[in-house]
């Protein structure tokens, strides 16, 4: 039986430079469980994007042993504001550093959003899963950040401007609902990095591009699935905030992971 989300307690383990970082996992009990580890987005948390609607679950129950991390500024770990702290790729190289904490050199890898920007970096830089998964993500906002980073820097410098309804006022209402800390929040848009079209059309792990419908965020994630060769693209009901609460997107990353 998977616990409640209140049940999963952090554990911690440092990162490249020092930092604290947590994760929390869900899954069978025991060295023969697949593991998979799931990377979230800006402003979330693995609690909020993968564990509180059940996604982590629905994995768990095909048998995975599901790793979640909270990226550095979110959540449960460390959130500096030295801009030292964010140099670029920061956030796969604590990824990296989490996979080499926990021994895993079998494991499947994906992410939403900047989760799914991680993942593409960790790609590019070494890591070797079995599968991949890009969630709420499409083929511009891996290979040009800087739109996606403009308009958060644009809402963290911001706050309580914006304008009722916006696109703007709902990142800032999410924001409210994490609990973020804007001025380390601010510092993990320095460690985006783009990466190149050739460098994605080499990237051979079987994967996943599971999208909301109505989620455009980030670009075509059928587009970036045609880039990519060996993916598939699944459309779930959402928009780039809304999927996240729809079970069709665990059970669809589930399904792919399990085949």
């Amino acid at each position: 039986m998977i616990p409640n989300s209140s049940a999963i307690e952090p554990q911690f383990f440092p990162s490249f430079d020092g930092a604290r970082l947590a994760w929390r996992e869900v899954g069978p009990d025991g060295g023969n469980a697949r593991a998979v580890v799931l990377i979230h987005g800006y402003f979330s948390d693995a609690e909020t994007n993968w564990i509180k609607y059940g996604h982590a679950a629905a994995i768990a129950a095909r048998g995975f042993r599901v790793i979640m991390p909270d990226l550095r500024a979110h959540g449960s770990s460390d959130k500096p504001h030295d801009a030292s702290a964010y140099p670029p790729d920061a956030l796969a190289r604590d990824g990296h550093a989490l996979i080499e904490h926990l021994g895993l050199t079998d494991y499947d890898l994906g992410g939403y959003s900047l989760g799914a920007r991680t993942t593409c970096r960790m790609l590019a830089t070494g890591a070797h899963p079995r599968r991949v998964v890009f969630s709420g993500m499409g083929l511009d906002g891996l290979t040009d950040t800087n739109r996606r980073a403009g308009h958060f820097r644009h809402v963290l410098t911001n706050l309580g401007k914006h304008k009722h309804g916006s696109p703007e006022w709902f990142a800032e209402a999410f924001l409210k609902t994490t609990g973020g800390d804007p001025v380390a929040l601010l510092g993990v848009l320095d460690t985006f990095v783009d990466t190149p079209l050739s460098v994605i059309e080499g990237f051979e792990w079987p994967a996943l591009c599971v999208n909301g419908v109505d989620d455009d965020d980030n670009g075509s994630a059928a587009a970036l699935a045609d880039a990519l060769p060996d993916a598939s693209y699944v459309d779930v009901p959402g928009n780039h905030m809304s999927a996240v609460i729809k079970s069709e997107l665990g059970e669809a990353i589930a399904d792919f992971l399990a085949a």
